[in-house]
This record gives structure tokens, sequence and C-alpha cells, in this order.
């Protein structure tokens, strides 16, 4: 465990640690294990789009159990109602007043599968929470102490009995991220561990030890948006932004929230990479995770098949980098 005296310039060997601790088990997907931590330490929540057995949920569960937070997980359906995932209060005869029972949302890490199965309802007093990090239960607030982040996950390729999130929601959402299958390398890897016993999950889990803990996750993100970034690369995410309102292709484009993602989490990135500075890669790699669910294309170029993807591309290809 993490001592007192633990700084913001140890948090790129922790990161490090994390990340060869989780290397045992978890094969591939590291782009999605560093975009959990950028989230973490900026405060913000992930929506990931991927088929089943990827690997989300063992990739969340181990990193909660090794940034020594808890983790809670929800499988969406159609009857599932706000309180399933917020609370309920509950009249206890016995003395003769009401017990608040939690939902699984009051953790560090919440893990919730398939959101766009909860029915619409659920879905707004879900992200309202997220988003307020609070919880109203009968008339009565609760807060959700930090650190607190969501990883929700879509499959996008079943849509029957399903519920698309609307744009505001998804706005709410600092980053997305889509994830595919292993590639060739990746899956040879998987077949050998299993063949030789190294893919004991319950093993494995058994054995993680934390190497931080949700006070210093709370201190490092406070010590994160310290981080310097020059006014040219402030002025270089406005650019980019902007540009997303403007392209020929988009009927609405990205929001404020947006470049305050931009910043927040390029900060996080510099950190994780053991910088105090914010350098203009930072922004172009992690622009795609927090563009590409805010734009809105044009109906003529939904059926030329242009893609969110392509007109971020474009974007990030135009606007000149300091």
């Amino acid at each position: 465990m993490i001592e007192d005296t633990l700084n913001l310039a140890d948090l790129g060997e922790l990161y490090q640690a994390i990340l060869e601790s989780m290397g045992n088990f978890i094969v591939g997907n590291e782009r999605l294990i560093e975009l959990c931590m950028i989230g973490l330490l900026s405060r913000g929540h992930l929506l990931i789009e991927g088929t089943p057995g990827t690997g989300k949920t063992s990739i969340v569960k181990a990193l909660a159990r090794l940034a020594g937070c808890t983790f809670s997980r929800f499988q969406c359906g159609v009857d599932s109602q706000p309180a399933d995932i917020i609370g309920v209060r509950i009249f206890d005869p016995g003395s003769r007043d009401f017990t608040l029972k939690k939902g699984p949302i009051f953790t560090n890490f919440l893990l919730i599968d398939e959101i766009n199965r909860l029915p619409p309802k659920t879905q707004g007093a879900f992200i309202e929470a997220m988003s307020e990090r609070q919880a109203t239960i009968d008339g009565i607030t609760i807060p959700i102490e930090p650190p607190f982040t969501v990883i929700a996950t879509q499959n996008p390729f079943e849509f029957e009995g399903t519920f698309p999130l609307i744009e505001a929601q998804k706005d709410r959402f600092m980053f997305s991220m889509s994830i595919s299958q292993l590639d060739y390398e990746d899956e040879l890897e998987i077949i050998r561990r299993e063949n030789s016993g190294k893919l004991d999950w319950e093993l494995y889990f058994e054995n993680l030890d934390p190497v931080m803990n949700g006070q210093y996750i709370s201190r490092f993100a406070d010590e994160v948006q310290k981080i310097y970034i020059d006014d040219k690369l402030l002025s270089y995410i406005r650019d980019i932004i902007l540009a997303t309102r403007t392209h020929g292709d988009v009927r609405f484009g990205a929001s404020s929230r947006a470049s305050i993602a931009l910043v927040r989490g390029s900060k996080a990135i510099a950190a994780l990479q053991k910088r105090n500075y914010v350098i203009p890669d930072d922004i172009k790699w992690l622009a795609p995770k927090i563009l590409h669910h805010r734009i809105i294309l044009e109906k003529e170029a939904e059926l030329s098949e242009i893609t969110p993807s392509r007109v971020v591309s474009e974007i990030l290809d135009k606007v000149e980098v300091p």
C-alpha cells in the first residue's frame, strides 16, 4: 500500500505496476486499461462498444482491485427499474422505520452492461445520478463518494429490445471507445495461456494486491489538474472543437463538455506518462475518444456511409498543430 509521502511523481510508477500486474492475465486491450485510468483521474465516465467476450468485466474488476477501490456490476434489462440501480428505502416492521438499501451505483467502479437495454425512464435516472454524483431516494439526496467512475457498455450488433441513448445522455460520458476481438498474435497468446493453465481467473484475482486506494486516487486527481498546459495547446483544443461545429458533414458538433474533457483528459495522460506538461500528441490521441459519440452527422453524410470517426480524422489532419 502507498505511503502518506506519495506525490504525483509516483503515479506513473504505480500505473506501470498496474499494467504489469494486469498483463499477467489480460491479453491486449491496453488502451482500454489506459482510458479507464484516464477516466478515474479526470473524474469522467466511459461508454464502450464491443461484443461479448472481449474481457471488459475482467479488466474493470481487476483494475478496481489494484486501485484499492470497490466494484459493482449491473446487468441491464428491459424490466430494470431506477431503484434497481439507485436503491430503495424499505420499511422495517421491527424498528417501525425505513431503512436504506443502497443500489450498485454506490461504489467506486461501476460496470453497467448493455446500458441501451435499460428503458428510457431508468436510463434517465441512472445518468442523472451518474452526472450529479448523487442519488435521490424518496426525497432524500445521498452523495456518491469519490472516486466514482462508470464504465457503460453497448453491444453494437444487437438492437432487438434496446433503447438507444439520446445525444444529451451520450454527452454525459466523457470518453467513448470501441473494442474489437483480439488480433492474430493476441488470440494465439490466449490459446497458449489456456493450454498452460494460466487463465485461472479466480486464482489470479485472489492474489491481486492493491497498489493504491480511493483516498490517494482522489489526491492524484486533484494534482493531475495542476499539470501545465500551454495557451497554444488550449487554442488547439478550441480549434478542434469548433471544427466539429463547422464541418460540412456534421449537423451538431461537440459541446463545451468536450473541451473540458480534452483539457482534463490530456493532463491525465501526461501524468500517466510521467510528464508534468501536456504535449499535442496527448490531445490528438484522446480527441477521437471524446468526439466520436458527440458528433451528429447530416443525413446525407450517413447515407454516403461517412462515419464520425472519419470526420474526426479529417479534422485532426486539417487543424494546425502548434
